[in-house]
């Protein structure tokens, strides 16, 4: 799925560009047809060359020689975000900046978190409000701060098929891989629901960059529940997210232990934002220093 922006229709061939109050414009030249569906009934039926557009962010930075139709969700009407009893539900079409501006109930002591992966994301405010939870999720990039949040508080997503069924898959195995995730072919990511149980326990969020204003070298996530087990997720040091589960609070030692377990060094991402040593050295001092605040007072 890529992120969307409402665009008008064509007939015949057509070239769009992003609106350039995002600051770039990129030609799709090879864009022939945009279908704008209100509603699952009036989605058209799924081929080669198709594209989901939710905030465009992505989708219209490089050139898709690949693509000749997009179907635009823009008018699907999802609410971004649904409060109930069992907990959040998190539409794909929701923004950074909705999610981020978002007030949670106070019993969720995790809330916090959500803008923290947010601002993760360093880009504008025009990109915070047309960038997408779900287009964050579906473009699969190890530095994605919205898998930290979803597999940190055991987020389950919805998955819209072709033929008019869905599936639920936890979080934690959405994203497969640099740029991979579990969606078959045709397959929608309709939410993300998080449960209020997660919602409820303590949090802490380390990140840290090579450069001041760097893509995410290493990601972290952990959380404490009301029985005193400890979950820390790590992402953008690794090409997938990676979540460790302990009973209690584990001792250093059996966190260093763990974390070279769950992550061989070929599970450690290797790019231009960070080499895989560097990355494995701040995944166990970021890991350290979430274990002593989550260990300490609330």
């Amino acid at each position: 799925m890529s992120p969307g922006w409402p665009l008008p229709a064509w007939h015949g061939r057509c070239t769009l560009a992003l609106p350039l109050q995002l600051g770039w414009s990129v030609d799709l030249h090879t864009i022939t047809a945009i279908a704008r569906p209100s509603g699952r009934a009036e989605f058209p039926a799924w081929r080669a060359g198709d594209a989901w557009l939710a905030g465009g962010t992505w989708l219209f930075s490089e050139p898709q020689p690949g693509l000749d139709r997009l179907i635009d969700l823009s008018r699907l009407g999802w609410p971004p975000l649904e409060v109930g009893a069992d907990g959040l539900r998190i539409a794909a079409t929701c923004t950074l900046a909705r999610l981020a501006a978002a007030d949670l109930p106070p019993p969720w002591r995790a809330a916090p978190l959500a803008g923290q992966c947010c601002r993760a994301l360093l880009g504008s405010f025009k990109i915070w409000n047309a960038a997408t939870v779900g287009g964050n999720l579906c473009m699969a990039l190890p530095a994605g701060p919205m898998a930290a949040l979803c597999v940190a508080l055991d987020g389950a997503c919805t998955i819209w098929a072709p033929d008019g069924t869905e599936r639920t898959l936890p979080a934690a195995d959405f994203v497969l891989g640099p740029q991979r995730t579990a969606l078959r072919p045709g397959e929608l990511l309709r939410a993300v629901d998080l449960p209020a149980a997660a919602l409820r326990r303590r949090t802490a969020f380390r990140q840290i960059s090579l450069t001041p204003l760097g893509r995410s070298g290493a990601l972290l996530a952990g959380t404490l529940s009301a029985a005193g087990d400890l979950a820390i997720t790590v992402t953008a040091a690794t090409r997938r997210p990676v979540r460790l589960d302990f009973a209690g609070v584990p001792a250093q030692a059996e966190l260093d232990d763990a974390l070279a377990r769950a992550i061989p060094e070929s599970l450690y991402y290797d790019d231009q934002h960070g080499a895989p040593d560097w990355r494995r050295h701040v995944t166990h001092r970021l890991a350290a220093q979430i274990r002593d605040e989550l260990a300490g007072p609330a």
